[in-house]
């Protein structure tokens, strides 16, 4: 069965996007050139999007979100139109990457046909045909983004060199500690066995036995590699852990930690000092920020031209009277 947070995930590249149609006469929204945009398009595509948003952020940060959405929508689904309308007149065609994008999902998620894949959405309530036609746009929309601006844009080796000169606390790297733990939840037992697990553990490493023999018998997190949870940059472990850690050398264990959800006993395996990071190192990352930068910059130019050069009647600015 197709999972549902894959097939979302899929969803999202398509979120924005939705398909206009002039067959059904209603209220308009707005006129784009030769298309129009509907009260239910505007609707449905709102809903959509309220949704994922719903499923994906909380508190405060959905609201921003949707207030964001309120205002920009319209704007956002304009622009769409803009494009697609711009890849109908270059005559593009995506079938093939439309078909290699769903060849990939099937792999993903070990579907063998495309009637696997339409009945595992039916059940999902997907609509198979919409949802390829909004892929299909999707990606009509990346390719002329891709023509119009990507490859126009060319770095130069002068400017990422200048930047990282005058950029250098960018790239110093923090420390990094690389941690095995003995977790106790404080949720499972009362204090007094609690105190009782933690000196029992205690006395076996001073007997003698290894750290990693103890994560096997008594430890209620990972136990993999000797309950190894891998590199943790500063700032990334909770402040009573890090504060332990921060004391030790590789190879010493710390005292018992009390921390939010447990008490923790922990072994510093490795440390990686901060240090600069050297240009060709941090190169990738320069040329990744001024490419994003300067195609962000150009996208907006290429949008700005194509409204100047359409047609736009926008008769409710406002759809939903929100």
């Amino acid at each position: 069965m197709l999972r549902k947070r894959i097939i979302l995930g899929a969803l999202l590249l398509v979120a924005f996007f939705s398909p206009v149609s002039a067959d059904v006469v209603e209220e308009i929204v707005a006129i784009v050139n030769g298309d129009v945009i509907t009260l239910s398009d505007y609707k449905e595509q709102f809903d959509t999007t309220v949704q994922m948003l719903r499923q994906q952020l909380s508190g405060e940060s959905y609201f921003k979100e949707y207030e964001r959405l309120k205002d920009n929508l319209l704007d956002m689904m304009i622009t769409d139109l803009l494009i697609l309308q711009k890849a109908r007149e270059q005559g593009l065609n995506v079938k093939e990457q439309v078909k290699a994008t769903i060849d990939q999902i099937k792999t993903q998620n070990n579907i063998e046909s495309d009637a696997d894949l339409i009945r595992a959405m039916t059940a999902q309530g997907i609509d198979y045909d919409q949802w390829v036609k909004q892929l299909e746009e999707n990606i009509l929309r990346q390719a002329v983004i891709y023509t119009e601006v990507d490859r126009t844009i060319a770095l130069d080796d002068a400017e990422i060199v200048k930047y990282y000169k005058q950029h250098q606390s960018e790239f110093v790297l923090p420390p990094e500690y690389r941690i095995k733990a003995i977790y106790l939840s404080s949720a499972t037992h009362t204090a007094s066995d609690l105190a009782a697990k933690r000196a029992e553990i205690s006395e076996k490493l001073k007997s003698g036995q290894s750290f990693e023999e103890l994560v096997t018998a008594y430890s209620e997190g990972p136990k993999d590699n000797g309950g190894d949870l891998g590199f943790f940059k500063k700032g990334e472990l909770e402040k009573a852990i890090e504060d332990g850690v921060e004391k030790l050398k590789p190879g010493e264990i710390s005292d018992w930690i009390e921390a939010k959800n447990g008490w923790y006993l922990i072994k510093l395996e490795e440390k990686k000092e901060s240090h600069q990071q050297t240009f060709e190192e941090a190169r990738k990352d320069i040329e990744n920020k001024l490419f994003n930068e300067l195609r962000s910059k150009k996208i907006e130019e290429f949008v700005k031209k194509l409204k100047e050069e359409s047609f736009i009647k926008i008769l409710k600015p406002n759809p939903l009277n929100l």
